[in-house]
C-alpha cells in the first residue's frame, strides 16, 4: 500500500493539492486535506461541477455537514458507485478514502494523467494552479460591486474597477523567412519601450494587450478563411496572391483619386458627384482658400479685364488737406469703372445661366427629335408594307399563286437545309457531348484535388499546432530537468522498480508454492483417509469373524472399535482447532482494520460535533426568541 499511496500523493500534487513532504500515506490525511484533494480532482474532471465547491471546511458544524453532503453528491454525479456520505470526509476511514482517491485519480483527464507521470516542477505546478483558479473564477457568475453580498467576498474580487480603455501598442514583430535589418534591431533593443510602459495609464495595459491579441487573431482567421475560399481557387502561392491583391487595391485607389481630382460635368452643372467622400477629402487637402486665390488658366479677355478694372487701394493712409478737381475726376472714374465691372459681372452671370438653360433645353429638344425620327421610321416601314399590299390587290389570284409557290419552294428548301443540318449536327452533338464529359471529368478532378489540398492544409495547421505544443512541452520539460536535483539518477529509480518487480515475482512464486503444497497435502490426507477406512473395514471384518469364537479376540475387537472412534474424535478436534485458529486470525484482522479506521477517535469526534451542533442550535433559538 505504500507504493499506491505514494502514487496517489504524487497525482494529487499535480492537480494542485498542498500535501506536505512529511505526509507519506493516506492514513495521515486530515479531513481538511481530504476535502481539498477531492475538490481539486473534481474541478479538473468537471470544472462546472467543482467550481462551486470550497477547498476548505467552514468553521460551523452545520456548514461542514452541508459541504460533506455536496462533496458526496458531486462524487456520485461523476460516477462513484461505492458507499459515500458526509461521514466519509468528516470521519475519515482509510480504506474508503483510498478507494475514493484511486477512483478520482483514474477519472482525471488524459493530459493530467500524462502530466502526473512527468517529473514535477515548480513552474508546472504554478501554471496548473493558475489555470485551476481562472477556471474556478470563470465558472462563477459575475456580479456588479453594488449587488455583492458578504457571502460573495470569497468568490468575487473586491479590487478596483477600471474602464476598458485601449491604446495602440508597438510590438517587435519579425516576419518568418526574412532577416530583420540592423537598424530595426537597434530600434527594438534601445529605443522601443516595453509593452507595460507604452500606455499612458497602467490600467490600460491589459485592455491594450487583449485588443492587440484579438486584432491579430481576427486578421489571421480572416486570412485563413480568405485563402481557403479564394486563394486556393486562384492556384497561386500565398505571396503571389498577396502581391496581386495589393496591386489591385493600389489601382483602385489611383482610379478613385483621379476621378475625384478631375471635376465631372455633373458636378459643374450642380448634379450629384460620384465618390463624394474622396472629393471632399481632396478638397480639404487643397485648402480652404477662396476661389479668387486659386491659380486658374484664363483667357486674354479675363486678364485684360482684371488688369483694367482692378481697384488700386492706397498702401498707406496719408491725410490730404485739399483735394483738387483732378483727384475728384479720378475718383469718379474709378467709381464708374467699378460700376461697369459689377454690371459686366452680373451680365456675364446672367449669360452663363441663360447658356446653361439653353444647353439643357437643346438637349431636351434633341431627345424629342430623336424619338420623333424613330417614330417616323417605324411609320414609314408600316406605310411601305401597306403600299406594297395595296399594289398587289388588283391581281390577287396570280399573286396568291405566286405566294403559294414561293412558300412551297421555301418549305422544300427548309426541308433540304434541315436534312443537310442533320448530317452536320450529329458529329457536332457527339463532339459536344465528348467535350462536355471531358469538362465534367476535369471539374470533378479539380474539385477532388481542391478538397485534397484543403484537407492537407488543415492537416498542416493541426500538425503545426501540435508541433508548437510539443515544442512548448519540450522547453518546459528541459527547464524542469535543469531545476531538478542532479544527484537523483534514473538508474536508481530503475533499480527500485526492478526490485519491486522482483519482490512481486517472489511473492507470486511463494504463493504458488504454498498452493501446490496445500494441494499435495490435501491429496495425501485424502489418500491416507481412504487407506485408513479400507484397512479398518478389512480388520473389522477379520476380527469380527474370530470374535465369535474366542473371548480374547472379542476384547481386541472392542479395543479396535474404541481406538477407531477415538482417532475420529481426535481428527475432528484437530479440524475444529484449525477452524478456530482461522477465525481467530480473521478476528485479529478485523480488529486491526477497526483500529485503523479510528472508530474510537471518530466516536469522540462525533460526540464533540454533536455538542457543538446543540450549542449552535441553542444559540440560534435564543436569537429567534430575541428577534
Amino acid at each position: 500500500m505504500e507504493e499506491v499511496d505514494k502514487i496517489l500523493i504524487h497525482a494529487l500534487k499535480q492537480v494542485g493539492t498542498e500535501v506536505s513532504e512529511e505526509t507519506g500515506s493516506v492514513r495521515q490525511f486530515s479531513s481538511e486535506l481530504i476535502v481539498e484533494a477531492v475538490v481539486r480532482c473534481v474541478r479538473v474532471i468537471d470544472p462546472g461541477l467543482g467550481g462551486a465547491l470550497p477547498t476548505s471546511l467552514p468553521p460551523g458544524m452545520s456548514a461542514r455537514f452541508r459541504v460533506g453532503m455536496s462533496l458526496a453528491q458531486a462524487c456520485q454525479d461523476i460516477g462513484y458507485k461505492g458507499e459515500i456520505g458526509y461521514q466519509t470526509f468528516l470521519y475519515s476511514n482509510e480504506p474508503e478514502i483510498r478507494s475514493l482517491l484511486m477512483f478520482l485519480v483514474e477519472k482525471l483527464p488524459r493530459e493530467s494523467a500524462e502530466a502526473s507521470d512527468q517529473p514535477q516542477g515548480k513552474s508546472a505546478v504554478l501554471q496548473r494552479a493558475i489555470a485551476a483558479a481562472i477556471r474556478a473564477q470563470l465558472s462563477v457568475p459575475w456580479l456588479p460591486p453594488n449587488c455583492r453580498l458578504p457571502l460573495h467576498s470569497q468568490t468575487q474580487s473586491p479590487g478596483a474597477l477600471h474602464s476598458f480603455h485601449v491604446q495602440p501598442l508597438s510590438l517587435a514583430h519579425c516576419s518568418p523567412g526574412k532577416k530583420p535589418l540592423k537598424e530595426v534591431k537597434d530600434y527594438h533593443r534601445d529605443i522601443l519601450p516595453p509593452v507595460t510602459a507604452q500606455p499612458s495609464h497602467h490600467a490600460s495595459v491589459v485592455a491594450s494587450i487583449l485588443e492587440q491579441h484579438t486584432a491579430e487573431l481576427s486578421a489571421a482567421q480572416e486570412w485563413d478563411s480568405e485563402w481557403n475560399s479564394q486563394g486556393l481557387l486562384s492556384r497561386l502561392k500565398p505571396q503571389e496572391y498577396r502581391s496581386r491583391k495589393l496591386t489591385r487595391l493600389r489601382k483602385r485607389i489611383e482610379e478613385q483619386l483621379r476621378s475625384a481630382a478631375l471635376p465631372s460635368p455633373e458636378s459643374a452643372s450642380g448634379g450629384p458627384r460620384p465618390n463624394g467622400d474622396l472629393s471632399e477629402l481632396l478638397q480639404a487637402f487643397r485648402g480652404s482658400a477662396p476661389s479668387d486665390h486659386i491659380l486658374t488658366k484664363g483667357s486674354h479677355f479675363t486678364h485684360t479685364q482684371k488688369f483694367t478694372f482692378t481697384k488700386t487701394e492706397p498702401s498707406t493712409s496719408i491725410p490730404f488737406v485739399h483735394q483738387s478737381d483732378s483727384d475728384v475726376q479720378l475718383r469718379q472714374q474709378e467709381e464708374q469703372l467699378s460700376l461697369q465691372e459689377q454690371q459686366l459681372c452680373s451680365e456675364v452671370d446672367q449669360l452663363t445661366a441663360d447658356m446653361k438653360h439653353m444647353t439643357v433645353t437643346h438637349a431636351q429638344v434633341l431627345d424629342k427629335l430623336k424619338q420623333r425620327e424613330l417614330g417616323n421610321s417605324e411609320k414609314e416601314e408600316k406605310m411601305q408594307v401597306k403600299k406594297k399590299t395595296i399594289d398587289l390587290l388588283p391581281d390577287s389570284d396570280d399573286n396568291l399563286q405566286k405566294l403559294k409557290a414561293l412558300v412551297e419552294a421555301s418549305a422544300k428548301r427548309v426541308v433540304h437545309l434541315a436534312s443537310q443540318w442533320e448530317k452536320h449536327r450529329a458529329p457536332l452533338i457527339d463532339e459536344h457531348r465528348r467535350l462536355k464529359e471531358i469538362c465534367s471529368r476535369q471539374d470533378l478532378e479539380s474539385s477532388q484535388k481542391l478538397s485534397e489540398i484543403k484537407s492537407v492544409h488543415d492537416k498542416i495547421c493541426v500538425s503545426t499546432e501540435e508541433a508548437k505544443k510539443k515544442e512548448e512541452t519540450y522547453k518546459q520539460l528541459v527547464t524542469e530537468l535543469e531545476n531538478l536535483p542532479q544527484d537523483a539518477s534514473r538508474s536508481a529509480y530503475t533499480q527500485r522498480i526492478l526490485e519491486i518487480v522482483s519482490n512481486i515475482k517472489k511473492q507470486k512464486e511463494e504463493i504458488t508454492k504454498i498452493l501446490s503444497d496445500t494441494k499435495d497435502l490435501q491429496k495425501e490426507i485424502n489418500s491416507l483417509t481412504g487407506k485408513l477406512d479400507r484397512t479398518f473395514a478389512v480388520t473389522d471384518e477379520l476380527v469380527f469373524k474370530d470374535a465369535k469364537k474366542d473371548e480374547s479376540v472379542r476384547k481386541s475387537y472392542k479395543y479396535l472399535a474404541a481406538l477407531h472412534e477415538n482417532c475420529n474424535q481426535l481428527i475432528q478436534t484437530i479440524e475444529y482447532t484449525g477452524t478456530i485458529l482461522r477465525e481467530i486470525r480473521d478476528l485479529e484482522e478485523q480488529i486491526e482494520t477497526e483500529n485503523g479506521s479510528k472508530t474510537v477517535a471518530n466516536l469522540e469526534r462525533i460526540l464533540s460535533d454533536y455538542k457543538a451542533i446543540r450549542q449552535e442550535n441553542s444559540a440560534l433559538a435564543a436569537k429567534v426568541r430575541e428577534g
